[in-house]
């Protein structure tokens, strides 16, 4: 049995958990409402103040689906309630971040500044002139952004210039010696 699969997710207070028909799962909350179409296979149940997720057999797939759709449901009840950050750090020289309206517009050595629009539902906030934070209520989003942010410019391993994130290590390499 699936460990993560069978257990079972609280619904805290002010939070709503609907079940439609083809598992169409909507949650509301303080910060706002996620609605997603999970597996049809999936057997979704509200029980009380908890939602409990159970498969119809043990086919390969059944099983990976069972910890997939709890995890997912958890995640929408969990960015309604707290939401979900991501933090990002520039560094370099010369290479700034600045927030204009709904665009962050990053310095990151190329003969142009590169211009990012936020997307809807994310927000992104700018401490100093070197940290980016992505904030929204949706975990794929937030992800997905900060990866997109990141791709402009990943960090290099000799002198850890670019994009990391704020938990991220890069593992660093020895750069080339002179001739003996």
């Amino acid at each position: 049995m699936s460990r993560i699969g069978r257990m079972p997710i609280a619904i805290p207070a002010g939070v709503t958990v609907d079940i439609a028909e083809n598992n169409k799962v909507t949650v509301k909350g303080p910060k706002g409402t996620l609605e997603r179409v999970l597996p049809s296979e999936m057997e979704i149940k509200k029980d009380g103040e908890t939602v409990v997720v159970s498969r119809p057999n043990d086919l390969k797939r059944m099983k990976s689906l069972h910890g997939l759709t709890r995890t997912l449901i958890n995640n929408m009840v969990v960015g309604v309630t707290n939401g979900y950050e991501k933090k990002l750090e520039v560094n370099g020289v010369g290479y700034r971040v600045q927030k204009q309206g709904k665009k962050i517009v990053l310095s990151l050595g190329y003969s142009h500044p590169v211009e990012m629009e936020d997307p809807e539902g994310i927000e992104t906030v700018v401490e100093g002139q070197n940290v980016i934070i992505v904030k929204g209520i949706d975990k794929e989003k937030v992800g997905q952004f900060a990866a997109e942010i990141r791709d402009k410019r990943r960090p290099e391993p000799y002198k850890g210039k670019g994009i990391k994130y704020a938990d991220e290590t890069i593992r660093r390499k020895v750069g080339k010696t002179g001739k003996k």
